[in-house]
């Protein structure tokens, strides 16, 4: 069968059951957050350590295994802090007005914003750096920087200004399929060739990301307003606040890439093309 035809074609049986496998690999990190929030909920803990305290140990724990272990290259992990510095940022301003808090006390709060918090942040840059390595995948009809990261300054922008002027979401997701409306991605099982548009793949992700949001919050990592009362599912509009992080997150590791193949030609950078 040719690649072309097989990129337009499910995965095959053998082929699924591979890209599980590499996505779960993928995952590791914030499959990691979320086993430890679920742990800490029901683990006794020592008096003199906070529930937040604690998340943040095994986060850093589990952030140094994995560099230990070689499934976190030194570039990845310089995305990852930027996603930290990115995360916290958002954190602080979002609890001062309110959009959502960290009712437990912590050693390691800063402006009401557990430092742990950084790392769910950073996990959605981890999964995206961890998938693009193991499924050796490709971009084609990248739009390029002077179109991507205006955009993304324009989405992590409305974060903080949609408090103050009109919400301008709609619009961002109506620039991001124009934009991307011919990107497409490549990733390769076994010896098989797959692909699909960029926008689904961004779509698939946010949704993913609002699903482990519930269990999150189910699980008392924040506390949105509407489950001071008890838990209740996150509003379905978070999943297009999640749809536009992630575009911000696959821009800024696009761009690094792109710098590295110029620094050190023939590198990861090749998986980019416009």
């Amino acid at each position: 069968m040719s690649i072309a035809l097989r990129r337009l074609l499910p995965l095959a049986p053998r082929d699924l059951v591979e890209f599980a496998r590499l996505e779960a690999l993928s995952c590791l990190f914030p499959v990691g957050i979320f086993a430890t929030l679920a742990l800490s909920r029901v683990l006794p803990l020592p008096v003199a350590l906070p529930r937040y305290d604690f998340i943040l140990i095994l986060c850093f724990l589990m952030q140094g295994g994995m560099i230990a272990a070689k499934l976190e290259t030194k570039d990845e992990i310089k995305v990852i802090c930027v996603f930290h510095a990115i995360g916290l940022a958002l954190e602080l301003f979002k609890i001062q007005m309110g959009s959502w808090a960290y009712p437990e006390s912590a050693y390691t709060k800063i402006g009401g914003v557990p430092l742990y918090s950084g790392f769910m942040y950073a996990s959605v840059a981890s999964y995206v750096c961890q998938a693009w390595r193991n499924l050796h995948l490709q971009i084609t009809g990248w739009p390029g920087v002077r179109w991507t990261a205006p955009l993304a300054a324009l989405v992590y922008s409305n974060f903080f200004t949609h408090h103050w002027i009109p919400d301008l979401r709609w619009g961002l997701i109506a620039a991001v399929f124009l934009l991307f409306r011919r990107t497409v991605v490549h990733y390769r099982v076994h010896a098989h060739a797959y692909a699909m548009p960029l926008v689904l793949g961004f779509a698939l992700i946010g949704l993913f990301i609002w699903g482990a949001e519930n269990v999150a919050t189910y699980f008392g990592a924040w506390q949105y307003p509407n489950q001071k009362q008890g838990w209740q599912i996150v509003h379905s509009s978070k999943i297009t606040s999640w749809f536009l992080l992630v575009i911000i997150t696959v821009v800024i590791v696009a761009q690094l890439k792109r710098v590295k193949e110029r620094l050190h030609p023939g590198d990861e950078g090749e998986n980019l093309n416009a």
